[in-house]
Protein backbone atom coordinates (compact mmCIF):
# COMPACT_ATOMS: atom_id res chain seq x y z
CA UNK A 1 0.00 0.00 0.00
CA UNK A 2 1.38 3.41 -0.93
CA UNK A 3 1.38 6.14 1.68
CA UNK A 4 1.80 6.07 5.42
CA UNK A 5 1.04 3.04 7.59
CA UNK A 6 -2.44 3.34 9.14
CA UNK A 7 -1.05 2.32 12.55
CA UNK A 8 1.28 5.30 12.51
CA UNK A 9 -1.49 7.77 11.69
CA UNK A 10 -3.79 6.34 14.35
CA UNK A 11 -1.42 7.87 16.93
CA UNK A 12 -1.96 11.42 15.59
CA UNK A 13 -4.64 13.30 17.57
CA UNK A 14 -5.63 15.36 14.51
CA UNK A 15 -6.85 12.14 12.88
CA UNK A 16 -8.32 10.55 16.04
CA UNK A 17 -11.95 11.07 15.00
CA UNK A 18 -11.52 9.39 11.59
CA UNK A 19 -12.75 5.84 11.04
CA UNK A 20 -10.60 3.21 9.32
CA UNK A 21 -11.84 4.00 5.79
CA UNK A 22 -11.32 7.74 6.22
CA UNK A 23 -7.88 7.15 7.71
CA UNK A 24 -6.99 5.00 4.69
CA UNK A 25 -7.95 7.88 2.38
CA UNK A 26 -5.63 10.22 4.30
CA UNK A 27 -2.80 7.63 4.51
CA UNK A 28 -2.70 7.23 0.72
CA UNK A 29 -1.82 10.92 0.37
CA UNK A 30 1.37 10.66 2.44
CA UNK A 31 4.75 10.33 0.74
CA UNK A 32 7.80 8.64 2.23
CA UNK A 33 10.53 11.15 3.06
CA UNK A 34 14.05 10.27 4.16
CA UNK A 35 16.48 12.69 5.78
CA UNK A 36 20.16 12.06 6.48
CA UNK A 37 21.69 12.69 9.89
CA UNK A 38 22.29 16.45 10.26
CA UNK A 39 19.82 17.43 7.53
CA UNK A 40 17.30 20.17 8.35
CA UNK A 41 13.73 18.97 7.91
CA UNK A 42 12.04 22.32 8.62
CA UNK A 43 13.46 25.72 9.61
CA UNK A 44 11.88 27.97 12.23
CA UNK A 45 10.28 31.00 10.58
CA UNK A 46 10.07 29.44 7.13
CA UNK A 47 6.77 28.88 5.38
CA UNK A 48 5.01 25.73 6.37
CA UNK A 49 2.83 23.67 4.09
CA UNK A 50 3.64 20.12 5.17
CA UNK A 51 2.93 17.78 8.05
CA UNK A 52 5.28 14.95 9.02
CA UNK A 53 4.96 11.75 11.05
CA UNK A 54 8.22 10.14 12.21
CA UNK A 55 8.37 6.44 11.32
CA UNK A 56 11.98 5.71 12.36
CA UNK A 57 14.97 7.59 13.70
CA UNK A 58 15.24 10.68 15.86
CA UNK A 59 15.04 14.41 15.22
CA UNK A 60 16.15 17.34 17.36
CA UNK A 61 13.81 20.27 17.91
CA UNK A 62 14.91 23.84 18.63
CA UNK A 63 12.55 26.75 19.31
CA UNK A 64 14.43 30.05 19.39
CA UNK A 65 17.54 29.08 21.32
CA UNK A 66 15.82 26.43 23.43
CA UNK A 67 16.32 22.72 22.83
CA UNK A 68 13.07 20.76 23.12
CA UNK A 69 12.58 17.02 23.62
CA UNK A 70 13.58 15.00 20.55
CA UNK A 71 11.06 13.51 18.17
CA UNK A 72 11.02 9.73 17.73
CA UNK A 73 8.95 7.09 15.95
CA UNK A 74 5.26 7.90 16.34
CA UNK A 75 5.85 11.61 16.94
CA UNK A 76 4.63 14.20 14.45
CA UNK A 77 4.95 17.89 13.66
CA UNK A 78 3.45 20.52 11.40
CA UNK A 79 -0.20 19.45 11.63
CA UNK A 80 -1.46 23.04 11.77
CA UNK A 81 0.46 23.76 8.54
CA UNK A 82 -1.99 21.41 6.82
CA UNK A 83 -4.65 24.02 7.41
CA UNK A 84 -3.10 27.48 7.67
CA UNK A 85 0.24 27.28 5.78
CA UNK A 86 1.69 29.38 8.61
CA UNK A 87 5.31 29.90 9.55
CA UNK A 88 7.27 27.13 11.23
CA UNK A 89 7.53 27.53 15.00
CA UNK A 90 10.63 25.32 15.36
CA UNK A 91 13.68 23.99 13.56
CA UNK A 92 13.63 20.21 13.21
CA UNK A 93 16.88 18.47 12.28
CA UNK A 94 17.54 14.77 11.72
CA UNK A 95 19.62 13.61 14.70
CA UNK A 96 19.99 10.22 13.00
CA UNK A 97 18.90 8.93 9.62
CA UNK A 98 15.21 9.74 9.69
CA UNK A 99 12.24 8.14 7.96
CA UNK A 100 9.10 10.26 7.88
CA UNK A 101 5.85 10.32 6.01
CA UNK A 102 4.90 13.76 4.77
CA UNK A 103 1.67 15.30 3.60
CA UNK A 104 1.38 18.73 1.99
CA UNK A 105 -1.39 21.27 2.26
CA UNK A 106 -1.95 20.99 -1.51
CA UNK A 107 -2.49 17.22 -1.30
CA UNK A 108 -4.66 17.38 1.82
CA UNK A 109 -6.97 20.27 0.95
CA UNK A 110 -8.85 18.55 -1.95
CA UNK A 111 -9.61 15.56 0.28
CA UNK A 112 -11.04 17.76 3.02
CA UNK A 113 -12.98 19.93 0.57
CA UNK A 114 -14.45 16.82 -1.02
CA UNK A 115 -15.56 15.15 2.21
CA UNK A 116 -17.77 17.00 4.66
CA UNK A 117 -17.50 14.07 7.08
CA UNK A 118 -13.69 14.20 7.21
CA UNK A 119 -13.76 18.01 7.38
CA UNK A 120 -16.16 17.96 10.34
CA UNK A 121 -14.13 15.34 12.21
CA UNK A 122 -10.93 17.35 11.71
CA UNK A 123 -12.70 20.47 12.95
CA UNK A 124 -13.77 18.56 16.07
CA UNK A 125 -10.18 17.39 16.66
CA UNK A 126 -8.86 20.94 16.35
CA UNK A 127 -11.55 22.23 18.71
CA UNK A 128 -10.51 19.62 21.31
CA UNK A 129 -6.87 20.65 20.91
CA UNK A 130 -7.79 24.32 21.36
CA UNK A 131 -9.90 23.57 24.43
CA UNK A 132 -7.05 21.54 25.97
CA UNK A 133 -4.56 24.35 25.23
CA UNK A 134 -6.83 26.91 26.90
CA UNK A 135 -7.16 24.70 29.97
CA UNK A 136 -3.35 24.57 30.47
Amino acid sequence: MAGAPIELLEQVPLFSELDRGELEQVARLFKERRFSRGETVVMEGSGGAAFFVVAAGEASVVVGDAQRPPLQAGDYFGEIALIDEGRRSATVTAASDLLCYGLTFWEFRPLVEGSEVIAWKLLQSLAKKLRAAQAD
